[in-house]
């Protein structure tokens, strides 16, 4: 056996040379090793996956070549609502918006949009399709208060947004999705060979007499068996005979059906061919693992390794550290310029700084490398923190257009590693480029984090200045109101000093105006933006007869 030519020569022309000098026989191989010629084209990336479990929490990373690219965080109390199925009620219709209210036992109602079935099918190419819906069907017509429906979680809440929802199922298996409401056959266009594909789609057609509904082929079923794919699809029609079977019974709102846990969704969707190692620090999830690895994909199951050191396993990769690096809106290049990242409700802002790097050649040179080394670091804090949405990246403004393309392309090469789909548009006149990536969990921050209860999440407390002013503005608003010589105020310890220090004069001239004295008194327990004004009890004396 010669190595191929999809392998790298130099790497090819070593491995043959060995096997005839020491007259091996090299049948497979469940792995090309990386090559040591330094072209970045023959680099193999090295990927792990890193699995920790407690009883209350999982969390998981994904790293390639050493360096955390993904995060992902799933607490027992709070798991991820979106794949689950329920029996819901329609609450109220909305006409205006063409969507309705549907009640399936949240907090909030769920949101469901007349059209919403279409909007799932953005990431594949569509084979056969049904026609869409007439522009006359409106939602009133199809929807009723008080009516039960079927319908499956698309988009988690976020904020104080509902569940978004959509009338259509989706189960996602290891090789296909099953949309067993609709007739249609798509295929990943992550599979690019025109004979695969036209095989792929040849299973399907062959096997839908059978399985009826529609079916999305994903990207690790290419080159799989037909038997391989068939066993997946009676998989899924076994599961909807069940769903259904519930849903005639459930009273709604009610739970149908649950999507997998965390570490199941990343067995099935996140192991392929090319991670390395899957490590578990639990005994429990490990066998779990290897099972459910021995069922769906075989071939990965010897990979799974149990972390057996005392030490923690987050610690050990660095994950730990990314997840508090995760959580700052500074990110520091390693050229000492870096990134600033704000996320907001309607967009996330991420603006590049040159910082310390001051470069070696010219003005021009040193914006490009700082931009370059930002695109590598934004796409990454993109999958790090699970940014979704609209995001407006603030590039430093580059002359050249040269420049500017290249940029860009190292940007597009970045983002094209990312599982969630993304949309880059060129940089405009103003140095932004604008980049789309579908949402369907909440950002990391929002997932580990609350809103400060002293700032309201803004990121902003008042100053010392602006709380000392007001509180002399709501003094003199309420100097008709008290009737003591002495006027307390209680006011945080920082607060207290400055009218003690810089701010002294603002007291000096209350008391002028008032002619009462104004007492100081530090408050430890008071947040830095309050104070409480009142009296000492002591009487003001009479005014005197004119």
């Amino acid at each position: 056996m010669r190595i191929g030519i999809n392998s790298c020569p130099r790497l090819a022309h070593q491995l043959n040379h060995d096997r005839w000098k020491h007259g091996l026989l090299l049948r497979t191989f469940n792995h090309v090793p990386r090559c040591r010629h330094p072209s970045r084209k023959c680099k193999k990336l090295s990927k792990e996956l890193i699995i920790s479990t407690t009883p209350e929490e999982s969390i998981a990373g994904i790293l390639e070549d050493g360096e955390v690219v993904e995060l992902f965080v799933e607490r027992e109390r709070h798991r991820s609502l979106v794949g689950n199925i329920y029996k819901g009620k329609v609450q109220r219709v909305l006409p205006g918006m063409q969507a309705a209210f549907v009640d399936i036992g949240l907090e909030r109602d769920g949101f469901l949009y007349v059209t919403e079935v279409w909007e799932e099918m953005e990431d594949v190419e569509i084979d056969e399709a049904p026609a869409p819906p007439s522009q006359a069907t409106t939602i009133e017509e199809m929807l009723k208060p008080g009516q039960q429906v079927l319908v499956q979680v698309a988009k988690a809440p976020m904020a104080a947004k509902g569940a978004r929802l959509t009338s259509h199922i989706s189960l996602p298996g290891r090789y296909v999705v099953y949309l067993p409401t609709v007739a249609h056959i798509g295929v990943s266009r992550k599979i690019e060979s025109a004979d695969e594909r036209s095989r792929l789609r040849g299973i399907i057609r062959k096997n839908r007499s059978i399985i009826p509904g529609g079916f999305i082929v994903r990207t690790a079923t290419e080159g799989k068996t037909e038997e391989d794919i068939l066993a997946d699809m009676r998989l899924h029609a076994r599961t909807w005979e069940e769903i259904r079977k519930k849903d005639e019974t459930a009273s709604p709102p009610a739970c149908i059906h649950r999507d997998l846990g965390l570490t199941e969704k990343l067995m099935r969707d996140v192991v392929t061919a090319d991670v390395s190692a899957i490590r578990i620090d639990d005994e429990e999830e490990y066998l779990r693992c290897v099972e459910l690895l021995e069922t769906i994909n075989p071939g990965m199951a010897r990979r799974v390794r149990l972390h057996t050191k005392e030490s923690d396993i987050l610690d050990d990769f660095g994950i730990t550290q990314e997840i508090e690096k995760s959580l700052k809106s500074n990110v520091s290049l390693k050229s000492g310029g870096h990134l600033v990242i704000n996320q907001t409700e309607a967009l996330v802002a991420i603006d590049v700084n040159t910082g310390k790097f001051v470069g070696k050649k010219n003005f021009e040179e040193t914006i490009f490398q700082t931009n370059v080394e930002a695109a590598v670091e934004v796409a990454r804090q993109i999958r790090l923190r699970n940014l979704g949405g609209i995001l407006v990246l603030d590039l430093i403004d580059m002359e050249s257009r040269k420049n500017r393309q290249r940029v860009m392309k190292t940007l597009e090469a970045e983002l094209n590693k990312d599982r969630q789909p993304t949309v880059l548009l060129p940089i405009n006149d103003f140095g932004l480029a604008l980049i789309t990536r579908k949402r369907v969990q909440s950002s990391l921050e929002k997932a580990l984090c609350q809103p400060c209860p002293c700032c309201s999440g803004s990121g902003l407390i008042k100053s010392v200045e602006t709380v000392a002013y007001g509180m002399a503005r709501e003094i003199r608003k309420l100097r008709s109101h008290i009737d003591s010589r002495e006027i307390v105020a209680r006011v945080h310890p920082d607060v207290a000093q400055a009218l003690k220090t810089a701010e002294k004069s603002v007291l000096h001239e209350l008391e002028r105006d008032l002619h009462r004295t104004i007492v100081i008194r530090s408050d430890a327990g008071l947040n830095r933006d309050q104070y409480i004004i009142g009296d000492s009890g002591k009487k003001a004396p009479a005014p005197a007869d004119s």
